[in-house]
C-alpha cells in the first residue's frame, strides 16, 4: 500500500488536502471501503476506516450547490469543479453505483507544467503560432489531453495579443490574462451546452476557441464551421489514433454528409496528437508517448479519399521533414532513451508485431539516460531517433575513411622507410650510384609525410570529437553514449550508442 494515512478523515477537505500532498491524481470513494488514491497510476487504498453511505453523502453534499444537486438528482450523476485554497482544484465526478452515492476526484493543479516541461515533441509548440484550423488533442480517459491543452493555451496567452475563449464542462485548470486574455466558461454554469456556447463565442471577437470536448454532432459541426471561418480552435476526442479520430468524426454525421466532411476535415485538420501513458521502467511514474499527425497536402489528399491505411504510412515516413510520428515509432524512440521496458511498449501498442520487429530492425545497442535539467528531454520525439541515426552513418563513414587514409600513408611511410635504409646501408659501391644528395631528400621527404600524418590524425580526432558533442546534445547522455576509436583500436567492440 503506497500511503502512510490511517485513522478516520473527518471531512471531504481533509482527504482532499491528503491526495494533493500526496501528489496522486485521482481520489476514489465509495460506500463500505476505505478511500483510494491513484498514485503513479496505480489505485491503491488508504489506511483508513471504510466510509459508511450516510458519511460519504454528508461528506459529497457539503461541496454540491442546490443546482447541482438538482442536476444529480435528475441524471443520477454530476461533474463540477472545486478549489481547496491553497492547496490546489479538482475535477469533481459525483454518481449513483449500486443505489448509493460515489465520487471520483482529478487533482488539477493551480500551477502546470509548460510542454517543453512536459518533456512533450518541440512540434507541439508551433501549434500555438497557427493562425486559424483545427488542431485535436486525443486519447483515453486521463491521458493526459487537458494538461496538454491547458499548457498550449497559457503558450498562445503569454506570446499572441488574442482572446482565447475556453468552454470546458467544468472548467479544470485555471488559465491567466498575461499578453492574451482568457474568457473560460463552465457548461452548466455560465451556458447551457457546449454547442450554445460555441455558437455565442463565434460572436465574442475570439481568435482561438478551446472546445473541451466533441461530444455530439451539432458540437462537431460548430467546431467544424469555427476553424473554417477564420479561428483557431482546439478540442479533444476519446479516440487511440488519428486515423480512428478521422472516422470517428465522419461517422457522426449521416452517410449522405460523409463527403462534405471529408472535404471540411481536409482543409481545416492542422494536427491530431493522440496521447498514451506508459509507465517508466523505474517505476516512478508514468511518462506519454505520443502520436502527431500534421496538416499537408498528401494528408488532405488521403483525408479526402478516405485512406486511412495510407495515412498511417505517410505518419511514418513524414518523421524528418514534418516531424509526424506514429505511436510505435514514439514508442520506440522511449525503449531505446531507456525511458520505458521493451515489453511495456509492445504491451501499450495497437501493433505489436509491427512494433517488435520495428525495434528489432533498431541500430541501437544501448539505452540512454537524461542529465538533470529543467526542462525533461523529449524522450518520444522519434525524430531525434533518426537525427542520432543520420550522425552515427557520418561516424561511421568518418571512421572507415580515416581508417583507409591512415594506412595509405603507413603503406607509403614503409616504403619511405625502405628505400632509406637502402639507400644509407648498401656500402661503397652503392654509394657511388645513390649519392648524398639523393638520401638527404628522402629524408626530408619522409619527414614531411611524418607531419602530414600528425596533422591528418588531429583533424578527424577533432571532427570525431565535434561528433560526440553532437550526440551528446541530441541524447542528453553525456559521455557514456560515444566512445573514441582509433586507428589502433578500430576492432574494439564499442558501446552504448555505437554497440553492434
Amino acid at each position: 500500500m503506497g500511503s502512510n494515512a490511517t485513522g478516520t478523515f473527518a471531512k471531504i477537505d481533509d482527504l482532499l488536502r491528503f491526495t494533493a500532498k500526496q501528489e496522486a491524481s485521482d481520489l476514489h470513494l465509495k460506500p463500505m471501503r476505505p478511500p483510494l488514491i491513484r498514485l503513479k497510476g496505480k489505485l491503491l487504498p488508504l489506511k483508513s476506516e471504510p466510509l459508511p453511505p450516510e458519511k460519504l453523502n454528508e461528506m459529497v453534499g457539503s461541496l454540491l450547490t442546490d443546482k447541482m444537486k438538482k442536476t444529480l438528482e435528475d441524471e443520477l450523476a454530476v461533474d463540477f469543479g472545486y478549489s481547496l485554497p491553497g492547496v490546489c482544484r479538482f475535477r469533481g465526478a459525483v454518481f449513483y453505483q449500486r443505489g448509493h452515492l460515489g465520487a471520483v476526484f482529478r487533482r488539477v493543479p493551480f500551477q502546470f507544467p509548460s510542454l517543453d516541461e512536459w518533456g512533450l515533441p518541440p512540434v507541439l509548440n508551433t501549434f500555438a503560432d497557427l493562425p486559424q484550423g483545427l488542431v485535436l488533442i486525443t486519447g483515453p480517459t486521463g491521458s493526459g489531453k487537458s494538461s496538454t491543452l491547458a499548457a498550449l493555451m497559457k503558450l498562445i496567452s503569454d506570446t499572441r495579443l488574442a482572446h482565447i475563449i475556453t468552454i470546458e464542462d467544468p472548467i479544470e485548470f485555471l488559465l491567466k490574462d498575461a499578453k492574451g486574455a482568457v474568457s473560460q466558461r463552465e457548461v452548466g454554469t455560465d451556458t447551457p451546452s457546449f454547442s450554445h456556447a460555441l455558437r455565442n463565442a463565434l460572436r465574442q471577437d475570439p481568435d482561438v476557441i478551446m472546445v473541451g470536448e466533441m461530444r455530439d454532432r451539432d458540437t462537431m459541426q460548430t467546431v467544424l464551421t469555427a476553424a473554417e471561418t477564420g479561428h483557431l480552435v482546439f478540442s479533444t476526442l476519446h479516440t487511440n489514433s488519428a486515423a480512428q479520430t478521422i472516422d470517428r468524426i465522419i461517422d457522426a454525421f449521416p452517410a449522405e454528409s460523409h463527403r462534405q466532411i471529408r472535404q471540411q476535415l481536409s482543409s481545416v485538420l492542422q494536427a491530431v496528437v493522440c496521447h498514451s501513458l506508459v509507465e517508466r521502467a523505474d517505476g516512478s511514474g508514468l511518462v506519454a508517448a505520443l502520436e502527431i499527425l500534421r496538416h499537408t497536402p498528401r494528408v488532405s489528399k488521403l483525408i479526402v479519399e478516405g485512406n486511412l491505411d495510407g495515412l498511417n504510412e505517410e505518419i511514418e515516413g513524414s518523421v524528418s521533414y514534418h516531424k509526424m510520428q506514429s505511436m510505435n515509432q514514439s514508442l520506440a524512440a522511449l525503449v531505446v532513451h531507456g525511458q520505458i521496458t521493451r515489453e511495456t511498449a509492445l504491451n501499450a501498442s495497437n501493433n505489436a508485431a509491427d512494433l517488435d520487429l520495428f525495434l528489432r530492425k533498431l541500430a541501437f545497442g544501448g539505452q540512454t539516460g537524461g542529465e538533470d535539467s529543467s526542462m525533461a528531454e523529449p524522450y518520444s520525439d522519434y525524430s531525434k531517433i533518426l537525427e542520432l541515426q543520420e550522425i552515427k552513418k557520418a561516424y561511421d563513414e568518418l571512421q572507415e575513411t580515416h581508417r583507409n587514409q591512415m594506412a595509405e600513408r603507413e603503406a607509403e611511410m614503409d616504403r619511405l622507410r625502405t628505400e632509406l635504409t637502402e639507400a644509407s646501408g648498401a656500402g661503397m659501391a652503392q654509394q657511388a650510384v645513390v649519392d648524398e644528395g639523393e638520401v638527404s631528400e628522402l629524408r626530408a621527404e619522409n619527414d614531411r609525410y611524418k607531419k602530414q600524418l600528425q596533422v591528418i590524425r588531429q583533424e578527424y580526432d577533432a571532427k570525431i570529437e565535434r561528433l560526440n558533442a553532437r550526440i551528446r546534445d541530441l541524447s542528453g547522455s553525456g559521455t557514456s553514449g560515444v566512445r573514441q576509436a582509433p586507428a589502433s583500436e578500430s576492432g574494439a567492440e564499442r558501446r552504448g550508442f555505437f554497440r553492434r
